[in-house]
């Protein structure tokens, strides 16, 4: 399959617009290694670096979006399937694991930056805006039995979270967890749609 130029612009991308691979990073990696099934088409949302879905175990597919052109790029120029576009806005339902870092800081209006960088890290007022955003469009690009391994941080709170899964109609199990350097919780999650 030909990989085609995701984004028009420069093919050296500003990496401080990236977000960096990290403990979080690295929990979701040996996940989705674990998870992975030959007849897999995989999709990571929020692709980064493309350090995720790297070296992945051979499936069908994998891809990965952003909204970040630097982001897209590049994962691109690493020879990863790239899509810039937000969500998965414009793909067929045909995946069958999707993984996500959703944003997760907690930020108010005077604490917003505006560049790149903060699509990766700005969860809106509570955390957990994309994080509800995702749970109601990425069913429409899921097969019937797709499932989701997304990473959650005790910032988002983990009871109002799993609140949510439910009521998005997903079934959840707790998958995995680690205690960050600096002391943050994280949690990474299996949902499967009901």
């Amino acid at each position: 399959m030909k990989i085609l130029p995701p984004y028009q612009m420069s093919s050296v991308p500003d990496e401080s617009q990236v977000y960096p691979p990290r403990e979080d990073s690295f929990l979701l990696h040996e996940a989705v290694i674990s998870e992975i099934l030959p007849d897999d088409y995989v999709l990571e949302v929020g692709i980064g670096t493309g350090f995720v879905i790297s070296d992945l175990p051979s499936c069908r597919l994998v891809a990965g979006t952003d909204i970040n052109p630097h982001a897209v790029v590049t994962a691109y120029n690493k020879g990863i399937m790239a899509l810039r576009t937000d969500m998965a806005r414009g793909l067929k339902p045909v995946f069958t694991l999707v993984l996500f870092n959703p944003p997760y800081l907690p930020t108010g209006p005077l604490e917003k930056i505006y560049d790149w960088l903060e699509y990766a890290l700005d969860g809106g007022l509570d955390g957990r805006e994309t994080l509800t955003r995702f749970l109601e469009e990425i069913p429409d690009f899921m097969t019937k039995n797709g499932r989701i391994l997304i990473l959650i941080s005790e910032l988002q709170d983990f009871d109002l979270c799993e609140g949510l899964f439910s009521s998005s109609g997903f079934l959840w199990s707790i998958s995995g967890s680690k205690r960050m350097e600096d002391g943050e919780n994280l949690r990474l999650y299996r949902l499967n749609k009901k």
